[in-house]
């Protein structure tokens, strides 16, 4: 039991069930499901990001738009002098979206609780406001990319099966870091401050920098799910940093159990089914979700997880 909650088996199977779905999808020819797909595997890897800032280090971010966002950008501003490769492109974006959460997490990171939320919340609108100030950019309206990264030279990517394989593999990829991350002692330093950090500074560890470098690689995790969604959409725009993508990934993470990091996987999956299926018939589809997110309260914050598979908060 102990091997299937490893986190190279999470990460083994969360991977063979997307590229299940996706074979059938490419069975079918549905090009509407792996672009489906590689949306959902996108989203999942940024609420996976975020159930590691909430689960392991007690972080609630509302501003978690903000990496998302700027790894977006990263793919746009890199097309447009004409860098697409994606082995290139990722790294940027990565590297984008950690140097902001770091920059400005060592500013939230002097506050606490509530206020620690509205204050990742100010950044990201911040963030938001400069994209928007963007003209040559899009500016407020947004632009398209050049056109997909590629991969190696060839255009792989332009195929949404290609986009769908990248976006499980980096998902695969994400799970299994985080999840070492979160079972190496810098994941205990993580969780023993959240439980009492008190304690942890008088064992002579500096709580502040473990956070820090929790935030600056959930940020980075974060940036590589908006190079993704930018190559998907083949559009950018400032709304990626809005208010509500953070509320998004939160629902999503509240939905799966912050206790897991594959809750946000899970998480991630409902919110975009119930998009798909209920947004075809109304525009209010999120009143659905609001139903489920008030079951999911009832279930006195346990999450889908951890009512699928009964397990406990690593």
């Amino acid at each position: 039991m102990s091997r299937l909650r490893s986190p190279g088996a999470i990460a083994l199977l969360v991977t063979l069930g997307f590229l299940a779905a996706l074979a059938v999808a490419y069975v079918q020819d549905s090009t509407y499901w792996m672009a489906t797909l590689a949306r959902m595997a996108a989203l999942a890897l940024s609420a996976v990001s975020l159930s590691f800032l909430v689960g392991q280090a007690g972080l609630v971010s509302f501003g978690h738009a903000a990496p998302v966002g700027i790894g977006a950008y990263a793919v746009l501003i890199a097309g447009e002098f004409g860098v697409r490769e994606v082995m290139i492109v990722l790294p940027l974006a990565f590297a984008a979206a950690a140097l902001f959460s770091a920059l400005t997490g060592a500013i939230a990171l002097r506050t606490r609780g509530v206020y620690f939320i509205m204050i990742t919340l100010a950044f990201a609108q911040m963030a938001f406001y400069v994209a928007a100030s963007l003209s040559a950019f899009g500016g407020d309206d947004g632009m398209a990319i050049a056109g997909r990264s590629t991969f190696l030279g060839e255009r792989i990517l332009r195929r949404d099966h290609g986009l769908a394989l990248l976006a499980i593999g980096l998902l695969g990829v994400g799970l299994f870091v985080l999840g070492r991350v979160t079972a190496s002692k810098f994941g205990l330093v993580l969780r023993a401050a959240r439980d009492n950090e008190t304690r942890v500074r008088a064992l002579g560890l500096a709580t502040y920098g473990h956070r820090l470098a929790a935030l600056a690689l959930a940020g980075g995790v974060a940036g590589l799910s908006g190079a993704l969604l930018a190559n998907q959409a083949e559009f950018v725009s400032p709304s990626y940093m809005n208010w509500h993508v953070s509320g998004q990934a939160i629902v999503m993470v509240a939905l799966g159990g912050a206790g897991h990091l594959v809750g946000g996987v899970i998480g991630a999956v409902a919110v975009t089914l119930l998009d798909e299926a209920i947004g075809h018939y109304t525009e209010y589809w999120k009143l659905g979700l609001g139903l489920v997110v008030v079951g999911a309260a009832l279930l006195r914050g346990r999450g889908l997880l951890r009512r699928i598979v009964g397990g406990q908060h690593d």
